[in-house]
């Protein structure tokens, strides 16, 4: 093979590679809601449906015979479909969507099809059939289903460069949806799932959007929660993993997990001492699977080709769908029953008028077949339609017991049935969307009280993480090596925050920067501030320091705006120095003493703080005296003592 030949080569088998995995493998049938190995497990089940329950593995072997890719994925899938609980009838361990047990070997376990299945997803005289893989036997195109199957399921699938998430809906709501289709009225529809659960729709957004999850938990008494629902998104084993994870990094306070899980949901958590209910409910929803978000994509096979539907869309393409199959099968049944009158009509006559006796007559088949054209020739006005070659043979193959026996009476009683049958079928016809409305009332009243809401509907404000975070971790500064952070043994007081607050950090070349908890960083200089850091409303200082020149000013500012740790600078010069950096606004009055010289009169000199308009971190802010300067201090108005360490620092560690 040349070269240049791989290229197209690769890209070929690569399209033709993609294209099967999207069609033929993850992607659902808008017409009957199943991906192939779905539809191909229940064309198995009703090729061998006799009322009784199967062996699984039996299935699969029969399904192998369609499906190329192996019993495992068989198994697997046949066990997904049977816990939806709408198609397959269980005996055996089917393992537990809830509790996330996995099913017995499938030698172990039986199924059949349920009645729902058998009444809406098969119909011989209206199925499409396709030769099967390897051509030996033959497999529906589609199922002639009369449900929303895809939304009924709900299913998921990773085909190459696309993906699927279609949540599962409630049986119920979907029928009665349709209802409101061919009324020409309104109708919400929403997800639901046999877990249960809470559900926020207000980001569904018609199947394009997102769900948020929560599972049901009641405060038992002071000390004990119960979970007793969970978010369809996940299983019993994979939520109690993550309480336990959320309690080993001190997120969560639980003394206890007990899982009393058996056909429903009881999860027992025992607070420890020191801890109520109100507390560690919204920690559970912000900190573990107890809230979860769902997103939605609905992606389905429509002509051959895939396309992005929104949950009304599909629902409407299976209601006109559904339409057009009740109509097709009525037409069918119709034609059958005029079939049947037909046949009934030609019997009668040809055995009351005695046509058979002509027969004797006859001595070639071209004979036999004339000679009944021209018996029931007088009679072609009670014909239903023209009488044919078939009709003739099927005449031809009536026993003589038939004819010795044949009842008028019941005869009669039979062609009166037929009439009125076809009185019905047409009158449904007629009145196509009555008809199908009635349908669907029909399957309600029948199959809805088996498949109720499970999932209630509600809004719910997502739990803000900050606010019900725990107070656990302890950060200290080293003022010998110059390490800040939590795992950091310093010999200053330490303070307690959460993983989601903000530090201030100040030192005394005026640098600052405002950071997450840290681990363990690197502080420049001396720090003169550090403290938790509110960016909402932000911290007012006023500083004074000393240029290079030794030359002082003094300036106020408002730290506010910021990136995370990246560092500023209070001062518009390097190589300054901070004399004192004072929180608040009102700081009192600067005291300026000036070094002693020679000829020197003016010993020092006062400043008003309060008088500094906040400016901006890179402005060189107010020349304070005009001399070297010895010593600063500031005082409060009308007293002449100096401040504490602290009221000239802040808070200085």
């Amino acid at each position: 093979m040349r070269d240049n030949q791989l290229p197209a080569l690769m890209r070929q088998n690569f399209i033709e590679y993609a294209s099967y995995v999207v069609i033929d493998r993850a992607i659902p049938d808008i017409r009957d809601g199943c991906k192939p190995v779905q539809r191909r497990i229940l064309a198995t089940l009703f090729d061998t449906d006799d009322g009784k329950f199967h062996k699984v593995a039996n299935i699969i072997g029969e399904s192998m015979k369609l499906h190329p890719h192996g019993d495992v994925s068989i198994g697997d899938a046949l066990v997904v479909l049977a816990n939806k609980e709408y198609f397959i009838e269980k005996q055996g361990n089917f393992g537990n969507v809830i509790t996330g047990h996995a099913a017995a070997a499938s030698r172990y376990i039986e199924c059949r099809l349920t009645d729902l299945a058998r009444e809406t997803l098969f119909n011989k005289h209206l199925t499409k059939f396709v030769p099967s893989y390897d051509g030996r036997k033959e497999e529906p195109e589609f199922l002639p289903s009369k449900l929303p199957v895809v939304l009924m399921l709900g299913t998921e699938g990773i085909a190459v460069g696309m993906a699927t998430k279609i949540l599962p809906h409630n049986f119920g709501e979907l029928l009665e949806a349709q209802k409101a289709i061919l009324k020409g009225g309104s109708y919400e529809l929403y997800p639901d799932a046999i877990h249960g659960g809470l559900m926020d729709v207000s980001e569904y957004d018609h199947g394009r959007g997102k769900v948020k999850l929560r599972a049901r938990i009641k405060e038992k008494n002071e000390k004990t929660i119960v979970v007793s629902e969970i978010p369809f998104a996940t299983t019993t084993e994979g939520l109690i993993a993550s309480i336990e994870a959320a309690a080993q990094k001190n997120k969560v306070k639980i003394a206890s997990i007990n899982d009393y899980t058996t056909d429903k949901v009881e999860i027992e958590l025992v607070l420890p001492r020191g801890t109520t209910a109100e507390e560690v409910i919204p920690q559970l929803y912000a900190y573990t699977d107890c809230e979860m978000s769902v997103s939605s994509n609905i992606v389905v096979i429509r002509d051959r080709r895939p396309v992005e539907y929104t949950v009304e869309q599909v629902l409407e393409d299976c209601t006109t769908r559904l339409r057009a199959q009740i109509k097709v099968e009525l037409e069918f049944e119709l034609a059958r029953l005029q079939d049947k009158q037909h046949w009934l009509t030609l019997e009668r006559i040809f055995i009351e008028e005695r046509v058979y006796k002509r027969l004797e007559k006859a001595t070639t088949e071209e004979g036999l077949t004339s000679t009944i054209h021209e018996g029931m020739a007088p009679f072609k006005k009670s014909f239903i339609r023209e009488i044919t070659d078939d009709d003739v043979k099927r005449l031809l193959e009536i026993r003589i017991r038939r004819i010795s026996a044949f009842d008028i009476a019941r005869h009669l009683e039979q062609m009166d049935a037929i009439a009125e049958a076809l009185k019905s079928a047409e009158s449904k016809l007629s009145h196509l969307t009555k008809t199908v409305i009635s349908y669907l009332d029909g399957l309600i009243k029948k199959y809805g009280k088996q498949y109720p809401r499970r999932t209630e509907i509600t809004t719910f404000e997502s739990v803000d993480r900050k606010a019900v975070a725990r107070q656990t971790l302890k950060v200290t500064y080293d003022s010998k090596s110059g390490f800040f952070g939590t795992q950091v043994k310093g010999d200053s007081y330490g303070i307690t925050c959460s993983e989601y607050d903000l530090f201030l950090v100040i030192s005394d070349d005026g640098s600052y920067r405002i950071m997450p908890v840290p681990e363990k960083v690197l502080l420049n200089g001396k720090v003169l501030y550090c403290d938790l850091f509110d960016p909402e409303q932000g911290v007012i200082f006023t500083v004074v320091y000393r240029d290079k020149k030794k030359n002082l000013f003094a300036k106020k500012v408002h730290i506010h705006k910021f990136i995370r740790n990246k560092e500023y600078s209070l001062m518009k010069d390097v190589d300054c120095k901070v004399d004192l950096l004072l929180q608040g606004d009102k700081p009192g009055v600067l005291e300026v003493s000036y070094q002693a010289g020679s000829r020197q009169r003016v010993a020092g000199t006062t400043f008003d703080l309060a008088s500094l308009e906040l400016m901006g971190t890179t402005t060189r802010g107010i020349h304070v005296g005009n001399k070297p300067v010895s010593r600063v201090t500031v005082v409060e108005r009308g007293k002449a003592k100096a401040p504490s360490k602290a009221d000239r620092q802040g808070k200085l560690l």
